[in-house]
C-alpha cells in the first residue's frame, strides 16, 4: 500500500501537481497515463524516495518492500546477472551477503554463532533456499538463457540488460511495485508472458505501471491514474474504459438539447457493456467488480487534447498498387534481411510487416520508396498510385535553421495562414511556430512529420514504426484515422492495439521467404501452425 499526502512538485516556476493526496490499495494494478511532459515519471521517481516533493509525504505500509524497474543499464556492470536479480531483493541479498562474511571466518565466536542462527531463520522466512532457483526461473521467462546467468553483466546487449532489469524488479513479489515503461525492447512473446505475470499479483502486492502500450494497460490494470493539467485523479477501469467513457461524457456535455436522465441511461448502459466485456477476457474480475460499483457522477469528459489527424485522398486508387517480385535485402555485413518476397497488394488493404529482425522492414520500406538498391528482385507501384513515408529515421529532415511554417511549407502548396492550421491541428500552439526545428522533441517532430503527410494527400501511407515518440493522445488519434482511412496502408509497429485494428493482411518477411495471411494479427500471433511455420523459415539461417 501507498499513501500520498499533500504532495507538490515543481520545477522553476513549472507545477507539475500539488495537494496530491492518493491511496493505492493492495491487489490492484494502477495504469499512469497523461500527456509527454505531464510528470508521470516523475510520480514514480517521487514515491521511490529518488525524487524529494517541494511538499507532503509518501508512506507504505509497515515492513513494506518497495522495488522498482531502474533505467540506469550500465549500474550493475560489475555484478554477474544472477546477482543482479537477488539483489532486487534489499533484505534478501544482505542477509546473504552478512551469512557469507560470517561462515567465511577461519574461526566464529560465540556471539558470531548466535547472529548466524538468527540470520539463518531470517534467511528461511524470506524463502532464501529457493531465490536462485526462483530467479533463474524469472530469468528464463523473460528470454535470458541459463548460460548467461553467471555472466558479469558488462557482457550482455542492452536488450539482454533491460530483461535482467526487469527481473530484478520483479523478483521475491514485493510489497510495492514501480514499472516505467516494462515493455520497451520486449518482444510478443515476452510482454504476453508478464501480462499473465501481473494478471496473477498477490493480494498484498499494489503496482504502479506507466506505459504508452494501450494493449497492455488493458490487460494488466485494474485502475487509471490519469495526470492532466497539474491534477492526478484515479478513475476505475483499464485504459480504453478511460479513453471511451471519457469521449461518451464529453459528447454528452457537447449535446445541449440531452437530458440528464437520458445522459445517465446511455452511461449506465455503456459501463454494464463494458463490464460484460471484461468478464470473457482474462483480465481481473476486480476490475469488473469495480465497474459495477461505478457511479456515472464520476464519469466526466477529459480536458486531454488529440492531435486533428485526417489522412486524405487527392484521387481513387486504381486496382493496380504495388506489385514486388523476388526482392532481397542483404547489411553490409552479410546478414540476410528477407529473400524470395513476392506480394501483390490489392485494393483497401493495410498490411503489417513483421520480422524477428526490424531492419527487415526499415530496408523493405526503403527500397519501395526509392532510397536504398535491392539486392535483388524488383517493385512497380501502379499508375495511378501516390505515396507518403514516415521514415524510422527522421534526422535529416530537420538539419536545417527553418521555423515550423516555413519547414511545413517546403511539403504542400497553401500561405502560412493554412501551414499555421495544419500546425495548430497537430497541438502546435501559436508561440511555438516560430521555433527553430532543430530544437524540438522527438515527439514533436514525429507530429511535424504526420503534418507533412497530411498536406500530400496520398492513397498509399508507408509507416515506419510511427507510434515512436508519440504520447497516448497521438498515438490513439493516429490510430482512429488510420482505421477509417479509406486507401492503403503498410506499416510496421510496435504497438499491440494499433496493428491489430488497423492491419487486415499480415506479411512477415524471413530470410528464406515470406508469410502472407489474410487474418488479424491476434489470429496470427496465437496461430499453432504459422509458429511452427515461423520456427523453420528462421532457422533456415
Amino acid at each position: 500500500m501507498i499513501t500520498l499526502s499533500n504532495i507538490a512538485v515543481q520545477f522553476g516556476k513549472r507545477v507539475l501537481y500539488k495537494d496530491v493526496n492518493i491511496k493505492f490499495t493492495r491487489g490492484n494494478i494502477y495504469g499512469v497515463i497523461g500527456a509527454n511532459g505531464a510528470g508521470k515519471s516523475t510520480l514514480l521517481r517521487v514515491i521511490d524516495g529518488e525524487l524529494e516533493p517541494n511538499k507532503g509525504s509518501v508512506e507504505m505500509g509497515p515492513g513494506e518492500r518497495l522495488s522498482v524497474l531502474e533505467q540506469d543499464h550500465f549500474k550493475y556492470d560489475a555484478y554477474k546477472v544472477m546477482d543482479t536479480v537477488l539483489m532486487g531483493h534489499g533484505p534478501l541479498w544482505a542477509n546473504m551477503k552478512e551469512r557469507e562474511a560470517l561462515y567465511s571466518k577461519p574461526e566464529m565466536t560465540e556471539e558470531d554463532g548466535n547472529r548466524a542462527a538468527e540470520l539463518e531463520e531470517k534467511f528461511a522466512e524470506m524463502n532464501g533456499w529457493e531465490a536462485e532457483s526462483d530467479a533463474a526461473q524469472l530469468l528464463q521467462h523473460l528470454g535470458i538463457p541459463e548460460e548467461l546467468h553467471q555472466k558479469q553483466m558488462a557482457e550482455l546487449s542492452n536488450n539482454e540488460k533491460v530483461r535482467v532489469m526487469l527481473a530484478k524488479a520483479l523478483f521475491g513479489k514485493p510489497d510495492n511495485l514501480l514499472l516505467d515503461e516494462p515493455t520497451n525492447d520486449l518482444d510478443l512473446d515476452t510482454v504476453e508472458w508478464l501480462e499473465d505475470y501481473l494478471g496473477d499479483i498477490d493480494e498484498h502486492q499494489t503496482v504502479l505501471v506507466v506505459s504508452h502500450d494501450r494493449h497492455f494497460l488493458d490487460a494488466v490494470s485494474t485502475q487509471t491514474i490519469d495526470i492532466d493539467y497539474g491534477k492526478i485523479t484515479v478513475f476505475a477501469g483499464n485504459y480504453s474504459f478511460w479513453y471511451e467513457s471519457s469521449q461518451l461524457a464529453l459528447r454528452q456535455a457537447q449535446n445541449q438539447r440531452m437530458k440528464a436522465e437520458e445522459k445517465r441511461k446511455q452511461l449506465e448502459e455503456f459501463i454494464r457493456r463494458f463490464s460484460a466485456n471484461v468478464a470473457k477476457s482474462k483480465q481481473t474480475t476486480s476490475r469488473k467488480k469495480m465497474l459495477e460499483k461505478l457511479n456515472v457522477e464520476e464519469i466526466r469528459p477529459s480536458s486531454r487534447k488529440y492531435p486533428g489527424i485526417i489522412f486524405q485522398m487527392e484521387r481513387e486508387p486504381g486496382n493496380q498498387i504495388l506489385e514486388v517480385k523476388d526482392l532481397k535485402a542483404v547489411e553490409e555485413d552479410g546478414t540476410v534481411l528477407f529473400d524470395h518476397v513476392n506480394f501483390n497488394v490489392e485494393k483497401g488493404q493495410k498490411i503489417v510487416f513483421l520480422s524477428h529482425n526490424p531492419k527487415a522492414m526499415t530496408a523493405l520500406f526503403e527500397i519501395i520508396n526509392g532510397n536504398r538498391k535491392a539486392d535483388a528482385g524488383e517493385y512497380k507501384w501502379g499508375v495511378t498510385i501516390t505515396t507518403a513515408y514516415l521514415p524510422l529515421d527522421n534526422t535529416k529532415f530537420f538539419d536545417c535553421d527553418m521555423n515550423l511554417v516555413d519547414w511545413l511549407s517546403q511539403y504542400g502548396t497553401g500561405n502560412e495562414v493554412t501551414m499555421k492550421g495544419y500546425l495548430g491541428r497537430m497541438l502546435f500552439r501559436q508561440e511555438e511556430v516560430e521555433k527553430n526545428v532543430r530544437v524540438l522533441s522527438g515527439g514533436e517532430k514525429m507530429r511535424l512529420m504526420i503534418a507533412r503527410m497530411q498536406l500530400q494527400n496520398a492513397n498509399c501511407l508507408i509507416l515506419d514504426t510511427p507510434t515512436n515518440h508519440l504520447d497516448l493522445e497521438s498515438i490513439q488519434a493516429f490510430n482512429n484515422n488510420l482505421i477509417s482511412f479509406k486507401g492503403n496502408v503498410l506499416f510496421s509497429s510496435h504497438d499491440h492495439e494499433f496493428i491489430e485494428t488497423v492491419a487486415n493482411r499480415v506479411i512477415e518477411l524471413t530470410p528464406a521467404g515470406i508469410i502472407d495471411k489474410l487474418m488479424s494479427y491476434d489470429e496470427y500471433i496465437h496461430d499453432d501452425a504459422i509458429k511452427e511455420q515461423k520456427a523453420k523459415m528462421y532457422s533456415q539461417h
